[in-house]
């Protein structure tokens, strides 16, 4: 670990920028400890957001497949979403849960958080393992969301992500933080 970057970075000025639905743009002019050169930096500040790793009794696991705006494409990803205003993180596994798949769990499990993007994002992503997942309704999809749930084994999500169908990197580290998922021949 580089011992030389003891000295913060100073916030000069912050500016509010636009508003961008999911996201408040900020804008922060900064200096630079190592050589006193000023920039502007942007930031995008976010509510923390939820992803579930979600396995059955007969050990499947709970994914869905949806249109993403920034890829341009259907991805094979865990249910997740962004944590509402006064909600505890566990409530919105929950409710996200349910919400996207119609599934419930017996059993939740913290796996711990992770800074979504601290290159310019503000926000946390809390992951869960839910056990012995059920259906018990039917999805509560929201307007923008057309989503198809199915389970499948370790070795089909292995599959999907070999084959890029799964590359969500928030997915991918929920599920490694559960399963190995190398191929060990």
């Amino acid at each position: 670990m580089d011992t030389n970057m003891k000295k913060p970075w100073e916030v000069i000025r912050s500016e509010q920028g636009p508003n961008l639905v999911l996201f408040q743009a900020r804008y922060n002019w900064v200096r630079n400890p190592r050589n006193a050169k000023s920039m502007k930096a942007l930031v995008l500040e976010s509510a923390d957001w939820v992803n579930i790793v979600a396995i059955t009794p007969e050990k499947k696991i709970v994914v869905v497949q949806q249109y993403r705006f920034g890829v341009g494409k259907t991805t094979t990803e865990i249910a997740g979403g962004i944590i509402d205003t006064g909600e505890m993180p566990e409530q919105a596994a929950i409710r996200e849960l349910k919400e996207e798949t119609g599934y419930s769990a017996a059993s939740w499990k913290y796996l711990g958080w992770v800074e979504t993007n601290p290159a310019f994002l503000n926000n946390l992503c809390h992951q869960w393992l839910a056990l012995d997942v059920v259906k018990t309704s039917h999805p509560e999809l929201d307007e923008g969301e057309e989503i198809s749930v199915t389970e499948l084994s370790l070795e089909e999500v292995r599959s999907e992500i070999e084959q890029g169908r799964m590359r969500n990197s928030l997915t991918v580290l929920a599920l490694s933080r559960v399963f190995d998922l190398r191929n060990i021949e």
